[in-house]
């Protein structure tokens, strides 16, 4: 068995110390993306006798287990004159390749090189990070150790990222030296890969004889099956899976079993929303009542998990972020040798006992887990994905379950999206004026930019690149000014209004290094009247399926995948990748479907008389069964206009309404009016596609009925008209990819909310015409097809016998 840690891990871990400060600015959004530039700009420009990103890999031999260090040096340079290393390193022609075991011939030194990007100025830089000069020893070693060397060099090259200044730090070493250092490095290692080794040993055991805890429901042993063979063959796999079939367990369970076959080295499970994070513990919680061994961590957002009102990371803020890293690893070691469900709860105990960042901690556990639990952003977000488990253009055997997928296009466009406002550029400069000339010199170039794409346009106006080049070169610089502003001084007033406008340029500058065919540059004017300039990301598909392809294998599933194949247009698949539509479990008689054909939420039709209609037809439906009910609208302005007729015309119902911006307590209170104990009838009025449109699980009598009313196509606006366009222009129908495919996959999560188990009964009224023209008919689900007509007039009868059918 192997344990395997990159170089730059193992030094990160084992060698960190003293606080979490982010009054830094080097931790720039882009840092990553610049700091790849600046490498290959200086192995560019060094002569034939440096050797570029040297892969090298050392294997360690314990009595149990090999220990596997790997990494890629940046550069290792020969020469058989020592003096010349030091700067320029014009050296002869013949040199000796790298290359495997080769040995290097007698005569020449060998110099590592490491390379760090920085936004400080290299000029003022006293002394290296201990922590890069760590990194260039190890390898030092292992090139010294496979090459019989007798000694090797250490250069430690900063770059400045704006200037491209250089500043080298040198070191020697004999290679005695060298083993001494490594092997206590790789002593204070030992502890923890024996600790995993151990772990993984009882994980496996326990995976071949774990059985799927449920009996498996029609299909669904099948779906585990196509799991399985996804991961195995190295693809994709879309999966529309209706409600109850069990799709989080029978997702897991075959991960899982292909984690104990080597197949799997690590599970993400990824959701939008924290309830389908519960539902995932949950699922493991049955396996290990089975007898798995299994570890796992739930990550949390930091603003949900952290112990101030406001996150501020710096040891003078957080007395948890002071000293964080002289005390994690204990408190680390302590937490996995305790406990294996790392849930929020146990992380949050022992920060409190260690004195140490909760979202720290998470993320150092998720380490030494099995299943990492968590957001979307861990694995797609440009600047928050978890890099120590991504490193750039390697592959590793990971696995993505990635649970209501069909949420990852719109979070995907906002992922890979960017939005500058010139107004905030006037309201930082107000705060920079009399205090940084260059940073409120750089606002007002920038604001004239902006002023000047304001004046060529009315309304929204799309841009090419000439037409956003001016201005990206103005942001290049303010950005440049900001940083050196930043870096020295930490105690500014300011300073905190200043970083967060700082990220957001970074960020906008970021995405457009990555706009392309995929992307519409354009500005316009919010609501509010405030101009706006966007990189809008319409077809995320690149972005994502890019991400994907840092794992073995991805499955994708929702219950309403639908259409499928816009779904796999949007969301990263290849050629070659499979989908599965999988049976619903549930009973259809025990679900009555009912399209009404005689009302609309046409915008053209939006009137009283319609609106009174639409109020009558509720009324009718939640008066032949008490019961609870939701009834969903698609905008909070038509919901309001049909809640006040309806509570002038019903005044003895009991109705609740869905705020806007409500707040999580909020939220649950709602909720909890869904009681199964209700006397009365109970009406819930809420939004298509809002926080009870989906996420949500009222199961039996808590939620009887479900009406939908409208077709839930977004409103029309300029962006919805950009995206029309484009996917018109690439030859599709751009008013489905806009428009209906959306607004249905609204209505399907909302019909969603009512069976949740196989002994669930309950009714789903499509209170729009629309949904009896052929073009929706194609997009009901299989289990769809015994809907019935009706009419205001018949509504009431036609519900009442389903209600009779199924009572008998």
């Amino acid at each position: 068995m192997e344990i395997s840690i990159s170089v730059r891990n193992l030094v990160e871990f084992l060698l960190r110390n003293g606080d979490i400060d982010n009054r830094r600015a080097s931790n720039k959004p882009d840092a990553m993306l610049e700091g790849s530039r600046i490498h290959r700009m200086i192995q560019r420009r060094m002569g034939p006798n440096y050797h570029a990103e040297v892969p090298l890999r050392h294997i360690i031999n314990t009595p149990s287990y090999d220990i596997v260090i790997d990494g890629r040096a940046d550069g290792i340079i020969f020469d058989n004159d020592p003096d010349t290393v030091q700067d320029e390193h014009l050296l002869p022609d013949n040199l000796p390749a790298v290359a495997g075991d080769r040995q290097v011939p007698t005569g020449y030194k060998v110099t590592i090189d490491e390379i760090k990007g920085t936004y400080k100025d290299v000029n003022r830089m006293k002394k290296h990070d201990e922590i890069h000069l760590a990194q260039a020893k190890c390898y030092a070693y292992i090139f010294s150790l496979q090459n019989e060397l007798d000694s090797a060099g250490v250069r430690i090259t900063y770059c400045n990222i704006e200037t491209e200044e250089l500043r080298y730090f040198h070191f020697d070493y004999t290679f005695d030296e060298l083993r001494a250092w490594f092997n206590e490095l790789i002593g204070e290692y030992r502890k923890w890969a024996d600790f995993q080794f151990e772990w993984n040993a009882k994980r496996n055991a326990t995976i071949k004889t774990t059985e799927f805890p449920f009996e498996y429901r029609d299909g669904q042993k099948e779906l585990v099956t196509y799991v399985y063979q996804t991961i195995y063959h190295r693809r994709k796999l879309f999966i529309e899976a209706p409600t109850g079939v069990g799709k989080t367990i029978a997702t897991i369970f075959p991960t899982i079993k292909a984690m104990g076959e080597g197949l799997v080295e690590k599970i993400f499970y990824l959701t939008a929303k924290t309830i389908t994070r519960t539902v995932a513990e949950q699922a493991l919680s049955h396996l290990k009542e089975r007898g798995l061994s299994f570890r796992s961590v739930t990550l949390t957002a930091k603003d949900k998990i952290c112990f101030l009102d406001e996150p501020e990371c710096n040891p003078v803020s957080c007395e948890y972020a002071k000293g964080h890293y002289d005390r994690v690893n204990e408190a680390l070691y302590a937490m996995l040798t305790e406990s294996d469900n790392h849930s929020r709860e146990t992380i949050l105990k022992y920060s409190v006992k260690y004195r140490v960042c909760p979202f720290e901690l998470a993320l150092d556990a998720s380490i030494f887990s099995d299943m990492i639990i968590g957001d979307y952003n861990h694995l797609f977000d440009p600047h928050a994905y978890l890099r120590r488990f991504f490193t750039e253009g390697v592959r590793n055997d990971h696995a993505f379950l990635i649970d209501e997928a069909h949420n990852l296009i719109d979070r995907g466009r906002d992922m890979y999206s960017a939005v500058l406002i010139k107004e905030d550029f006037l309201a930082i400069k107000k705060i920079t004026k009399g205090v940084d000339r260059k940073i409120t010199n750089s606002l007002v170039n920038c604001n004239e930019e902006l002023l000047k794409l304001k004046r060529l346009s009315g309304e929204m106006n799309v841009l090419n690149e000439a037409g956003i080049t001016p201005f990206i070169t103005r942001l290049l610089r303010l950005s440049s000014v900001m940083e050196t502003y930043l870096e020295e001084n930490e105690d500014s007033p300011i300073r905190n209004e200043i970083l967060l406008f700082y990220f957001e340029v970074s960020h906008f500058l970021f995405i457009y290094e990555l706009t392309g065919k995929d992307y519409v540059i354009y500005t316009d004017f919010l609501d509010d009247n405030r101009f706006m300039i966007k990189l809008y990301n319409v077809n995320p598909s690149d972005n994502l399926n890019l991400c994907m392809m840092r794992g073995r294998s991805s499955i994708l599933f929702s219950a309403t995948l639908l259409p499928i194949e816009y779904h796999k247009k949007l969301l990263g698949a290849e050629e070659g990748d499979y989908e599965v539509y999988a049976k619903s479990v549930f009973d259809p008689d025990k679900r009555g479907l009912f399209v009404a054909k005689d009302v609309t939420s046409r915008y053209s039709r939006r009137n009283e008389t319609e609106y009174r209609r639409i109020a009558e037809y509720i009324r009718k439906i939640v008066s032949v069964r008490k019961g609870n009910y939701m009834i969903f609208f698609p905008s909070f302005a038509f919901l309001s206009e049909v809640r006040a007729i309806y509570e002038e015309t019903y005044p003895f119902e009991r109705l609740i309404v869905q705020g806007n911006n409500m707040r999580e307590k909020d939220r649950e209170e709602f909720l909890r009016e869904f009681s199964e104990d209700n006397d009365d009838t109970l009406i819930g009025m809420c939004v298509m596609g809002g926080i009870f449109g989906e996420g949500i699980d009222l199961k039996a009598e808590r939620l009887i009925g479900a009406v939908i009313v409208g077709t839930g196509i977004p409103m029309v606006c300029n962006e919805r008209q950009i995206l029309r366009d484009h996917f018109d222009e690439e030859g599709l129908n751009g008013y489905d990819y806009a428009y209906k495919f959306p607004g249905m996959n609204k209505v399907l999560q909302a019909a969603g909310r009512v069976i949740r188990t196989v002994e669930d009964k309950g009714i789903v009224v499509l209170l729009d015409e629309r949904f009896l023209e052929r073009p929706y008919l194609r997009l009901f689900p299989r289990e769809w097809g015994n809907y019935v007509e009706v009419s205001l007039n018949d509504v009431e009868t036609h519900i009442d016998k389903f209600w009779k059918k199924i009572s008998l």
